[in-house]
């Protein structure tokens, strides 16, 4: 099956941005964050790259978008360092749970490293929370090399 992405359109972004950001949240509360410190921390996150809630020229939401024209997930992909324009960080990405298992993330992922070439990247970074273990082989299986480990114990 092949995919495009598609720049998301500015009457679908709030609904994203909502999306991303419960999501977000809930991701951080997975990981031992309070929910005070979650809500503070996706909060200054979204606001930071989004300060007028909307894309910018350094952070791209796109549409994950089959053949067909439906639209099977999304990719947030940014520069990731101020004082290293060719350098770019995936912020976030979804395939659907309805459209997993079929290829569509690796599809989007290899997308995702030619549109940051297209913005004259030279790396692409991301981050994956340690419980997210299917990301985590995708990306490994994709070339993508752990450079920290961040490791936390309940008592």
């Amino acid at each position: 099956m092949s995919i495009r992405l598609v720049p998301m359109s500015a009457e679908r972004f709030p609904e994203w941005l909502d999306r991303s950001r419960t999501e977000f949240i809930a991701d951080l509360v997975a990981t031992g964050e309070s929910p005070e410190a979650a809500h503070r921390q996706a909060a200054e996150a979204l606001d930071g790259a989004f300060p007028t809630h909307g894309p910018t020229a350094t952070n791209a939401v796109f549409d994950v978008v089959d053949s067909a024209g439906t639209a099977v997930g999304y990719l947030w992909i940014a520069q990731g360092e101020p004082d290293d324009e060719a350098s770019w960080w995936v912020w976030d990405v979804v395939i659907e749970p309805g459209h997993r298992g079929k290829g569509l993330g690796r599809a989007t992922m290899l997308l995702a490293e030619e549109y940051a070439r297209s913005q004259g990247a030279h790396a692409l970074g991301l981050s994956v929370f340690g419980f997210n273990t299917a990301a985590r082989g995708l990306y490994e299986s994709l070339g993508y090399e752990v450079t920290s480990v961040r490791m936390r114990k309940r008592l």
